[in-house]
């Protein structure tokens, strides 16, 4: 199978999964998921968080199969392919702090970097603001990454270490089928307002989020990396499986009649500019640093990297924090006929600039660490 998976990988490989992988988020729009949120990873990270009880916003919580679908496909196709490894690096606890701060960067900016395609295929206006920090973030983080930063490679990890997210996927998949509750009043939790109580069919959501696992993991899509490569490694090859995500999100919203351009009271989102701008540069930043975008940590994670496993647990963490701190923001609104502007309150606002401060910091501290073990030490002329 290895000229098969190969293909995937090429231009037209990574078109044509980018082109699925979109279509399908689009679609499941249609069958009952928010509107331009076909499959956002930050805001169904979220949503999970609020059903299991980690935060009580009533109006998001949903335990969402996409999100176990999508690590469960990648495990799938990642054992068919002969390419799950147990492994696991180093620097754990800044991983984990990463995954949390890429995810209020993107509960300020009401949406992840795939978000950001699927709000401006639907004719949002603010994604644009909202891929101009993500450009931003990306570009910042790719410095450090061009001098050194690392936080330590993967290595092989007993076959445990790989196998804990996905066997936690297969659980939450099950969970979701079941309907299961653990009580009156316990979890799990679903909101019966809010973006919360919209979704699709559980067995099409899981289905969805399968197929687009098992598509990514083949294709290695990530958005930030493709950003990553044409900036600084002068390698188109992975915006083509960006562009055509973004083409195939725009054919399923005319097509359908959903296209609604415009700035304000968009769909779960807000119109404020510098914080949809300086959220997104906060995302950028973490997930550049922490090794690829939110969708590809799941499918690292499922594939047995137990780093990209440790992040994602960061950015449920940060769901929480985001809404039991009264971090995210606020969408635009109306009341009395009269427009209300979204965006962070104060909490959400000073998060983010700590947040930012702190991934550059890792990011300077890290790169200087790798600086000085590649050193030689006193004395030592560098021979072996």
């Amino acid at each position: 199978m290895e000229q098969p998976v190969r293909w995937w990988t090429k231009p037209k490989g990574l078109a044509v999964a980018g082109a699925l992988i979109g279509g399908l988020a689009a679609g499941l729009t249609l069958m009952g998921n928010p509107a331009n949120m076909g499959l956002c990873v930050a805001c169904f990270v979220r949503d999970i968080a609020g059903a299991i009880g980690l935060h009580r916003a009533g109006v998001v919580q949903y335990l969402r199969p996409e999100i176990p679908g999508v690590i469960i496909g990648a495990c799938l196709t990642a054992l068919l392919t002969g390419q799950f490894r147990s492994r696991s690096g180093s620097g754990a606890l800044i991983r984990f702090s990463l995954g949390a701060l890429a995810m209020i960067g993107s509960l300020v900016f009401l949406g992840c970097s795939w978000r950001v395609l699927l709000r401006m295929g639907g004719g949002d206006l603010n994604g644009l603001t909202g891929l101009a920090g993500l450009l931003a973030g990306v570009w910042f983080a790719g410095k450090f990454r061009a001098q050194g930063f690392s936080l330590g490679e993967g290595a092989k990890a007993p076959s445990i270490v790989g196998w804990l997210v996905p066997a936690l996927a297969v659980g939450l998949a099950i969970l979701a089928l079941t309907g299961f509750s653990f009580g009156k009043g316990a979890a799990l939790f679903a909101s019966s307002k809010g973006p919360g109580s919209m979704h699709a069919a559980v067995l099409y959501s899981l289905i969805g989020g399968i197929l687009i696992g098992g598509l990514a993991q083949l294709s290695a899509f990530c958005t930030v990396g493709s950003l990553l490569g044409a900036m600084y490694f002068k390698s188109a090859r992975l915006l083509a499986g960006v562009a055509a995500f973004l083409v195939a999100v725009v054919v399923v919203n005319l097509i359908s009649g959903r296209m609604q351009p415009g700035v304000t009271l968009m769909p779960i989102g807000h119109s404020n500019h510098l914080w949809n701008f300086t959220g997104m540069v906060l995302a950028g930043l973490a997930f550049t640093l922490g090794g690829g975008c939110p969708g590809r940590q799941l499918v690292l994670a499922g594939s047995g990297d137990s780093d990209a496993g440790l992040f994602s647990c960061g950015m449920l963490a940060g769901a929480a924090m985001a809404h039991n701190w009264l971090l995210a923001a606020m969408p635009d609104r109306k009341i009395d006929d009269a427009l209300a502007l979204g965006g962070p309150g104060l909490n959400g606002k000073i998060a983010v600039i700590v947040g930012i401060l702190f991934c550059l910091l890792v990011g300077w501290t890290c790169r200087e660490e790798m600086r000085a073990r590649s050193a030689p030490a006193d004395g030592d002329g560098g021979g072996s």
